[in-house]
């Protein structure tokens, strides 16, 4: 059985535009509320730093915001859909995560990626470096992580990464520790970089290549020795009602594709309720056990109550 969670709007797409940052807060958490209340499995929120495209729309920064909300909901699991890995130092980003597991109590799914938005690297002063440079990294960060997470004293020596006698306490809620989502596709490194240290993985496709890329994640298991099943798959997906799919696909904003490879229309849940049930029908099939469910009007607590009375 497929579970479902929200893509929590917070300024990356620009719905925060024209509202005041105290109002923009307050409606961001009364959605994550409305979530907990309803029975969705989790809130994951973007990280970013300006918003797509760049401009003078609100933006919350996501380790801020996850740390409100963990404040503010009582059930629902938290964590980002991504972490980039270029933001933050991965010892330091081990400590905030530990820190946010114990104030949700033991709630939080550390979610993680190699980053790919160049302008927040160039207005920020990141090095954005290639794709491979990024994904090497990436491999190296959750290593470093997932021993700020389980051992007392930490001694690393990487190419991108030191540390040297770093103490992380406390190391979270959770045992035997915090669970890491890796988020990508590529089939060479990220996924297995998945297959090596990852608790769950989480890829934006249709359904057909999902279950693909499963196929390749299966071997990378293989391949290190690990049963395949001890990943959580998840997969990002778009939502869209309307009372005939011609209507709902007429509603896919422009530049969709830019988030969502191929036809977006032809394999999110964008149509009829009759379209999305098979949608979601085919999304299992294809192996994925989690749908983080990006909402057309993500402010809208009436959508995400429509969407519980229907699918949850």
């Amino acid at each position: 059985m497929t579970s479902f969670s929200v893509f929590l709007p917070s300024g990356f797409g620009g719905e925060l535009a024209g509202l005041e940052p105290t109002d923009a807060l307050r409606r961001v958490v009364a959605v994550a509320q409305a979530a907990d209340e309803l029975g969705f499995h989790a809130v994951y929120v973007p990280d970013h730093l300006h918003p797509i495209p760049p401009s003078q729309a609100p933006l919350f920064e996501a380790w801020t915001l996850i740390t409100t909300l963990a404040t503010a909901t009582d059930r629902v699991r938290l964590g980002p859909l991504v972490t980039s890995n270029s933001y933050r130092n991965p010892a330091l980003q081990a400590k905030i995560a530990s820190t946010i597991d114990v104030v949700s109590n033991g709630r939080l799914i550390f979610g993680i990626g190699a980053g790919w938005y160049e302008p927040d690297y160039l207005g920020y002063g990141y090095d954005f470096g290639t794709a491979g440079d990024r994904l090497r990294r990436l491999d190296q960060a959750v290593q470093l992580i997932r021993r700020f997470w389980t051992e007392e004293s930490v001694d690393f020596a990487g190419e991108y990464y030191r540390a040297a006698g770093g103490i992380n306490q406390p190391k979270g809620i959770q045992q035997p520790r915090i669970p890491i989502l890796v988020a990508g596709a590529g089939e060479q490194k990220t996924l297995l970089t998945v297959a090596r240290w990852a608790d769950a993985s989480n890829i934006i496709d249709s359904p057909d290549v999902l279950r693909h890329k499963y196929d390749v994640l299966r071997k990378h298991c293989a391949d290190v020795g690990r049963p395949y099943d001890d990943i959580r798959r998840t997969a990002t997906t778009s939502y869209i009602l309307r009372s005939s799919d011609a209507e709902a696909r007429a509603q896919v904003p422009p530049g969709a594709e830019f988030a969502f490879p191929g036809d977006l229309a032809s394999y999110g849940l964008i149509g009829t309720e009759s379209t999305i049930r098979d949608r979601i029908a085919a999304y299992q099939d294809a192996g994925v056990q989690e749908l983080v469910v990006g909402f057309e009007n993500g402010l809208d607590i009436g959508e995400l109550r429509r969407f519980a009375d229907l699918f949850l």
